[in-house]
C-alpha cells in the first residue's frame, strides 16, 4: 500500500511548514490536490493518515483532497482537453503526441492551524 509512504511524506512536510514560534500547534486541516492518474486511494490515504499523525500536530486534522482531473496538450494542433477515458489521442487531430499536463501531482495547498 503505497498511500502510507504517501502520508508519511505528506506529515513530515506538513509539519516542517508549520512556523517554529508557535508553541503546541495543531493542525485542523490539511488541503491537498490529487491528479486522477496519482494512484492514491482516499479511504487508504485517509486512513494511513490517521494512524501516522497520532501524537503529531496533525492528530485529528481532516484531509481536504481536491481531485485534478487528467489535462493534456496536444504537440500537433494545440488544443487542450481533459481525458476521461483510457485513450489518450487528440480529438482534434487525431495525433498521439501529448504532453499530460495535470493529473498526476500529490500537492499540500495549505494547512489550517487552529486559534
Amino acid at each position: 500500500m503505497h498511500e502510507m509512504g504517501i502520508a508519511q511524506q505528506l506529515v513530515e512536510i506538513a509539519i516542517d511548514a508549520i512556523p517554529r514560534d508557535i508553541e503546541n500547534p495543531k493542525v485542523e486541516k490539511l488541503n491537498l490536490k490529487i491528479g486522477r492518474l496519482a494512484s492514491v486511494v482516499e479511504h487508504s490515504l485517509t486512513f494511513c493518515f490517521e494512524i501516522i499523525t497520532k501524537d503529531t500536530p496533525l492528530e485529528n486534522a481532516r484531509l481536504d483532497i481536491d481531485v485534478v482531473p487528467v489535462m493534456v496538450h496536444c504537440k500537433s494542433c494545440d488544443n487542450e482537453w481533459e481525458v476521461t477515458g483510457p485513450v489518450f489521442k487528440c480529438p482534434f487531430c487525431e495525433d498521439g503526441d501529448v504532453e499530460m499536463l495535470t493529473g498526476r501531482e500529490i500537492e499540500i495547498t495549505s494547512l489550517e492551524l487552529a486559534d
